[in-house]
């Protein structure tokens, strides 16, 4: 807090302050180097010999998408997790178990395969548009 003599209100320094105008300068070197990353280093048809930096940029352009393998990673873990919620529910309902154990996993498979297809629409017609070119 600080006090300048002969001011009648006292002006304070908030943390929150200090941290919109870091957000603000963040914000703003952020587009500048994603601008700079992307003309420079992604969308540039100079071959990179280091292996990391041809990661890197395979990475960031999206030649290999992630989404299919972080999708069917949560589909197993959440089909495990329906199948063991069902067998507590055994002690209280048996239809309620055979009810959760099979359309439980039915309904989260039906989501998981609709999300897949969508991606499987997108590769099919990358490739397609490859071998046209």
């Amino acid at each position: 807090m600080y006090y300048f003599p002969g001011a009648e209100e006292q002006i304070t320094s908030t943390p929150s302050s200090s941290l919109s105008i870091w957000a603000i300068v963040a914000f703003v070197i952020a587009i500048i180097g994603g601008i700079v990353l992307y003309y420079l280093f992604v969308n540039s048809d100079k071959k990179v010999n280091n292996k990391f930096l041809d990661i890197c940029k395979n990475f960031l352009s999206f030649k290999k998408m992630l989404i299919e393998d972080i999708l069917k990673i949560i589909y197993i873990v959440l089909a495990i997790f329906i199948t063991l919620v069902s067998f507590e529910m055994i002690t209280s309902s048996f239809f309620g178990f055979i009810l959760t154990l099979v359309f439980g996993n039915l309904v989260l498979r039906v989501v998981f395969e609709s999300a897949l297809i969508l991606i499987m629409i997108w590769k099919n017609t990358t490739e397609i548009n490859k071998k046209i070119k």
